[in-house]
């Protein structure tokens, strides 16, 4: 599977899928649009080891609820996923049996290799 989930209005997003220079082979699934599905998620589980890796920290809802004083488990992470995109930590790149999480210079590099190659 070659796909990426990521947000339209995320400039962030936008801005790295320009940089790794997604083929058109590439599924782009906008995820505020498009909602993950349990099955997703659970692939993308699969792919990255936990649900804390997909999520994100960053989230204004993350902050509003005041979750980092919570103690989160892996089906916190899991069910806040599936009840709101922005919870999804993104973009996310899935190439193949690989997976590549978030913003990060590191995560973006070794994704356009990973692409590219």
């Amino acid at each position: 599977m070659q796909k990426v989930y990521y947000l339209a209005t995320c400039d962030t997003c936008k801005r790295i899928i320009k940089e790794v220079g997604l083929p058109t082979s590439f599924e782009k699934q906008e995820i505020k649009n498009e909602e993950i599905t349990v099955k997703q998620l659970e692939k993308l589980h699969s792919l990255a080891g936990s649900y804390e890796a997909l999520f994100s920290k960053r989230a204004k809802l993350y902050k509003e609820r005041n979750l980092k004083n919570e103690k989160l488990e892996e089906r916190d992470y899991r069910n806040m996923i599936l009840e709101h995109y922005t919870f999804l930590k993104r973009p996310v790149i899935v190439n193949g049996s690989e997976i590549f999480i978030g913003n990060s210079k590191k995560t973006v590099d070794a994704a356009k290799i990973s692409i590219n190659s």
